[in-house]
């Protein structure tokens, strides 16, 4: 009984391990494939900063146990690459909220608006 539970402890532990190192990958992937002058337009760190300390932190995940504090201190920088960096990155090069895949996009040769503006047109009142 003790080894089934102790067999599935570590299969636990080995799933989370390969998600957090899979989660690494994926930034390290996302990281590389912005162009750098983006990084320097969001007044973020440089890319390939976040490239080295993505590909320590993949590399780290996938050779320490998460019971390690290395992967812990991996797993923060993943963290404010995907929560800070990524977004102000994605901002600055169009690829942000609104744009790109199946997001909502203001159609051409409309100006700014107003406040007033309904779905149809200014909305001018009960007039």
């Amino acid at each position: 009984m003790d080894g089934v539970l102790i067999t599935g402890f570590f299969t636990v532990f080995g799933l989370i391990s390969l998600a957090l190192f899979l989660f690494a990958l994926f930034a390290f992937v996302d990281a590389a494939i912005h162009r750098e002058d983006a990084y320097r337009a969001a007044d973020k760190n440089t890319k390939a900063f976040w490239l080295i300390i993505l590909g320590i932190a993949a590399v780290v995940m996938k050779l320490f146990s998460i019971m390690s504090f290395l992967p812990i201190i991996g797993l923060v920088a993943v963290i404010v690459y995907m929560v800070d960096v990524r977004p102000a990155v994605r901002g600055v090069s169009g690829r942000g909220r609104g744009g790109g895949r199946g997001g909502f996009k203001r159609r051409q040769g409309q100006g700014g608006g107003s406040s007033s503006d309904g779905p149809y047109g200014p909305y001018n009142g009960r007039r």
